[in-house]
């Protein structure tokens, strides 16, 4: 079963469309006249295809078991054909486009059992996705080729060269997989000053994004919010509400994070935690959508 552990929650929809054909306008009478021996057969088929979409995960070994939030099935007759339509909702961390399609398909084979007594040729001819929303397909952000960003360490013992950036690592790869590059990084020591000095350099340099981690605890040396918040002149507070919730479903020492996020003049600053898992957890429940904001920030939204 793939890992979604890392996955945040997002409205997810499916549709799913499935046709069975009858061989005989008599079939259609009966079902439409509630006339089939085995009973009313789109009500007993719609409760089967209900329950499908619920147990999707017991029969189909790699699918996640999740909450469905809602649930439509409909017939629509056409000729001699007979039009399924299935949607499901849920709000999870994994989308329910197969949970829609087994729906269908158990909707279907319920009216196939419910009408081989009185029709010798029925086929079901296809199930098939029709729709689906949510997750980060559907997210829209900046292109990024214009998007100019900077990560910066604020580690006493990595910018001596005593340890490893593996926080900056992380976040670097984390934009790799956004397909943004970073123009700049850099360690610099827990300095309240240079902080704020290195920030108003990149600023002044014209970088959209400034990724700081560390210094973001309650130790005396933490002092990475200190230094930036006078800076910024306009703040986004769920970005980190978003990440400490985020963290805090992983581990119960997130809420100890003081790091901000706001935008300083154009540029849009972002401070996260010096660890290297701290760091992981916040760049998962930050980017992609973090990116919209630079769609948004000048007035002008894209479709």
């Amino acid at each position: 079963m793939v890992n979604i552990t890392h996955k945040s929650n997002t409205l997810r929809q499916a549709i799913a469309v499935a046709e069975l054909s009858v061989s005989d306008p008599a079939t259609i009478d009966a079902i439409v006249n509630k006339r089939v021996p085995k009973g009313d057969v789109f009500e007993f088929s719609r409760a089967a295809g209900l329950l499908a979409c619920k147990k999707t995960y017991e029969v189909i070994p790699d699918c996640h078991p999740l909450p469905v939030e809602y649930t439509a099935i409909g017939h629509e007759i056409v000729g001699l054909t007979i039009v399924i339509k299935v949607e499901v909702h849920t709000v999870y961390k994994t989308g329910v486009e197969v949970e829609a399609m087994h729906g269908a398909a158990i909707t279907a084979l319920t009216m196939y059992d419910m009408l081989k007594p009185i029709d010798d040729n029925i086929e079901i001819k296809s199930i098939r996705l029709e729709k689906k929303k949510g997750g980060k397909s559907d997210i829209k952000y900046a292109y990024p080729d214009t998007v100019k960003v900077a990560v910066i360490t604020c580690s006493d013992s990595v910018s001596k060269g005593l340890n490893p950036d593996k926080s900056g690592d992380v976040i670097e790869q984390h934009m790799l997989k956004h397909k943004l590059q970073v123009s700049h990084r850099e360690a610099i020591a827990d300095e309240f000053d240079l902080i704020q000095a290195k920030a108003k350099q990149l600023i002044a340099q014209g970088f959209d994004l400034l990724l700081f981690t560390g210094g973001t605890g309650l130790s005396p040396r933490d002092v990475t919010p200190d230094a930036l918040r006078p800076l910024i002149e306009r703040d986004v507070p769920g970005v980190m509400e978003a990440a400490r919730n985020y963290g805090q479903q992983r581990t119960p020492y997130a809420m100890l994070s003081r790091g901000i996020a706001g935008f300083a003049g154009d540029t849009l600053i972002i401070t996260m935690p010096g660890s290297p898992r701290g760091a992981e957890e916040s760049m998962a429940a930050v980017f992609p959508y973090i990116l919209h904001v630079f769609r948004v920030k000048d007035g002008v939204r894209h479709n």
